[in-house]
């Protein structure tokens, strides 16, 4: 396994989200993504899957995602503050968010992504 799983989504390449990356992608309204992961393990792999589906399905601008394999490069859980995995980071379009989990649950991921608004009780 490489350092950094980076996957070509939308319209654009995830080689690791600079601080002038991500300005570039604000101009050009590109979402950052950023998937952290414990290696290839079932739910890491279900995570993955996950989230392209989602991707494809639901967010209609541009995007790029990275995912990132905590077992290679630990020092990345402490800068994003990272506590439980797999952990959903959205960089771009503010705000930042975090969802945790195996992305399963499409409402969920679309609420923490805010592509969706919960419903009223």
């Amino acid at each position: 396994m490489s350092n950094a799983w980076a996957d070509t989504l939308g319209a654009g390449a995830a080689t690791g989200a600079t601080a002038a990356a991500e300005a570039a992608a604000a101009e050009a309204e590109c979402w950052i993504l950023r998937l952290y992961v414990a290696g290839q393990s079932p739910r890491s792999l279900r995570a993955v899957a996950n989230l392209h589906r989602l991707c494809a399905q639901d967010i209609d601008a541009r995007y790029r995602l990275e995912v990132i394999d905590l077992y290679q490069q630990p020092e990345l859980a402490q800068c994003e503050q990272v506590v439980a995995l797999p952990a959903l980071i959205k960089r771009l379009p503010e705000p930042l968010r975090s969802i945790v989990g195996d992305m399963s649950n499409t409402e969920r991921v679309l609420i923490g992504l805010d592509l969706l608004r919960r419903a009223s009780p």
